[in-house]
């Protein structure tokens, strides 16, 4: 009797533990599932991968990983960019019709309005769009969250509903609102992603005025347009080329509201200035201008420039629909009468026909696609409610069972409690047999701890301890993992006069990170001494590592190679920190990096190389996120802004004068905070005068 009540406790306390056990576990990897579930979403959206985007967002969905409204945005997001709008349309509405219960969740509302808003408005549904705007824009109002980018852009879209709905007075103030809500958001614009966005908006004000023959209006948003560009030539994070454009769309819009003013000369005057630009040039760039040349009457030159619309056409791969047709062949086709060219009139008129009987075939076919991915929206969303509701009823059935077993377990421990006194002397006995064994756990766990150190000794043995010592350079990194290893990894070759290096970060930490931060060092050295390019290197690397990768394990990786000679650098950034170029009086900034995807996650990518002609005499600066996530006892970020500020205003004597300072500022930050992440840094700097 007394064993079958022993081996029924010990039964008991057994299952009870592993109920506790398993809803821990199950606590932290929801944990683990959200960080890397806006990791792998965040990877899609930048690899403008939508098929993926769309998969990892009902996944994610369906295990309580990411909200109803975030789930929501990223769904419209992907089925609009694959031309399925009615579908985003069903999505983005949802979300603004959804309780909104946090901050995140407010941002994913926000973004989702403000796109349904403008799927309104591109539609010419004005009435929609206003719909949809006015409460949103009252919500952000009352919850003070009417300082983001959205807000302005949910101005634009309520202005341009109420020019389009004859209301040109309320428009007038609703853009000046927009203008002004843009203009503080430029007072905070470190990466010139705001700029951007109030140029569009001013681009979509003054395209609107021109549209309904407002031309006093359209010429007074050409001004706004003139000084908002002269303000952003002076960002740091200006481009040459995207000036050179927005200044002929400035000069083509300013053009067409004088020749609509009556003031032809100023106008035709304004229009030369526009082709001095290397955007006017192009095939965009000349179709443009036609809005110019036709209000001018300027027949055969509009007809010249239609003549690149084909070739633009199949260079976006643009399928004829009956919106473009109207936009693009109609206008094409009143040039052509314009400038009495018979033949050519005759030919754009058949072209316009088998265009329209073209896209109304495939506005058809659409039509009935994207009802069948509607209606298949509508069931996976149901079958996605159906599945929560099951874990929510296996998660109240186990915690019931749990409950139950509890119970029984404490009526068994009370009749067994009554033979205590039986046992204590097997107690005696048992106790002196445990001690044994914590004497041996201990000397198993010394020699645990004894094999990571020789794991981290390893580690460290395969970065680089020593730099070149070469005039004209001045290179210098240092890597500190958060555990006894880590996933970070640094490495560089120097063959004559040229340079490769790289830096890089293993998704997760620990052994497995390690092991495979030692894979993908041996592989860049391996393919540098072959003297292979960046970006062939990164596909090279890709191809190897995702080979067998069952536990799905990447590396973000920054690959370079300079020429010391010339000071020229070909690079090839793999998903990862763009680096910072330039510092001290010289106010350094990050570069603009191609977009690709980290090495180990899909095979068979081609990854884009990209080159600056000289960075002699601009320091190089190269991290991973364990600097600028770094976090305090408050779990404060260190951040970018930080960084910058330090890079920028910090005279430093040389290349580890850079990572010293560095460290010393993350290791203040934390405040005795243990490290969340690997912390790894490279600097380096080719000497001469710079280009």
């Amino acid at each position: 009797m007394a064993n079958r009540i022993r081996s029924l406790s010990l039964a008991l306390v057994a299952v009870v533990s592993l109920l506790v056990s398993v809803s821990c576990t199950d606590s932290r990897r929801s944990v683990v599932t959200i960080d890397e579930a806006d990791s792998l979403l965040d990877i899609a959206y930048k690899a403008h991968n939508y098929d993926q985007l769309l998969q990892l967002a009902d996944s994610f969905h369906t295990t309580g990983s990411i909200s109803d409204v975030q789930a929501g945005y990223w769904r419209g997001y992907a089925y609009y960019n694959m031309n399925q709008l009615r579908t985003a349309d069903f999505h983005w509405k949802k979300v603004a019709e959804t309780e909104i219960k946090n901050d995140e969740d407010f941002d994913y509302y926000a973004r989702s309005v403000s796109r349904l808003a403008n799927l309104y408005l591109l539609r010419s549904d004005y009435q929609s769009a206003m719909t949809v705007a006015v409460p949103a824009l009252t919500r952000m109002e009352q919850l003070g969250r009417d300082t983001i980018g959205d807000y302005a852009n949910l101005l634009t879209v309520i202005g341009s509903c109420q020019l389009k709905l004859g209301q040109p007075s309320e428009a007038e103030a609703t853009y000046g609102r927009a203008f002004r809500s843009y203009q503080k958001l430029l007072e905070r614009d470190q990466t010139g992603y705001y700029h951007k966005s109030a140029i569009v908006g001013i681009i979509t004000t003054t395209n609107n005025y021109l549209s309904e023959h407002r031309f006093e209006e359209a010429n007074l948003w050409t001004e706004r347009f003139d000084e908002l560009l002269t303000q952003f030539e002076n960002h740091p994070a200006a481009n040459a080329q995207y000036i050179d454009k927005q200044r002929a769309r400035l000069y083509f819009y300013r053009a067409t509201a004088l020749e609509g003013l009556g003031q032809s000369r100023e106008a035709a005057k304004v229009y030369r200035t526009a082709l001095q630009t290397e955007y006017s040039q192009t095939g965009d760039g000349r179709i443009e201008a036609n809005d110019y040349l036709m209000a001018a009457g300027r027949w055969r030159e509009a007809v010249y420039n239609y003549g690149w619309l084909d070739s633009q056409m199949r260079k976006y791969n643009v399928r004829w629909t009956i919106d473009n047709i109207q936009q693009y062949l109609l206008p094409k086709y009143r040039a052509n009468v314009g400038a009495q060219q018979k033949d050519s009139t005759i030919a754009v008129g058949l072209q316009m026909c088998q265009a329209i009987d073209s896209a109304i075939v495939r506005m058809k076919a659409d039509d009935a696609a994207e009802l069948a991915a509607l209606y298949d929206s509508r069931q996976k969303e149901a079958q996605i409610a159906r599945q929560q509701a099951d874990l929510t009823r296996q998660r109240y059935v186990g915690t019931l069972v749990a409950l139950l077993l509890v119970s029984i377990f404490f009526v068994v421990y009370t009749l067994y409690k009554r033979k205590a006194q039986q046992r204590l002397a097997d107690a005696h006995t048992k106790l002196q047999e445990a001690y044994d064994q914590l004497e041996e756990t201990t000397t198993i766990k010394e020699r645990i701890e004894s094999e990571l150190r020789i794991a981290r000794d390893i580690q460290m043995s395969m970065v680089p301890s020593v730099f070149p010592e070469r005039e004209g350079l001045d290179l210098y990194a240092s890597m500190t993992p958060a555990r006894e290893v880590g996933g970070d990894l640094y490495s560089y070759l120097l063959q004559d006069d040229h340079l490769y290096f790289c830096i890089g970060d293993v998704s997760g930490k620990g052994v497995p990170a390690s092991l495979f931060m030692a894979q993908a060092i041996r592989l860049f050295r391996t393919m540098a001494a072959q003297q292979r390019m960046p970006a062939e290197i990164a596909t090279r690397m890709n191809a190897a590592l995702t080979e067998d990768n069952i536990n799905g394990m990447f590396i973000t990786m920054f690959i370079g190679l300079v020429d010391l000679t010339t000071g020229r650098l070909d690079f090839c950034n793999a998903g990862h920190n763009p680096p910072v170029l330039g510092g001290d009086a010289q106010q350094g900034s990050f570069m603009e990096v191609e977009s690709n995807a980290p090495i180990g996650l899909w095979s068979e990518l081609e990854f884009v190389g990209e080159h600056l002609d000289s960075i002699k005499g601009r320091p190089l600066f190269i991290y991973t996120d364990g600097l600028n996530e770094a976090e305090n006892r408050q779990q404060e970020q260190f951040g970018e802004e930080r960084m910058l500020d330090i890079l920028r205003h910090t005279q430093f004597d040389n290349a580890r004068h850079v990572i010293d300072v560095l460290c010393a500022a993350v290791e203040q930050h934390r405040d005795g905070a243990e490290p969340n992440d690997d912390l790894t840094m490279m600097c380096l700097k080719v000497m001469g005068p710079s280009v």
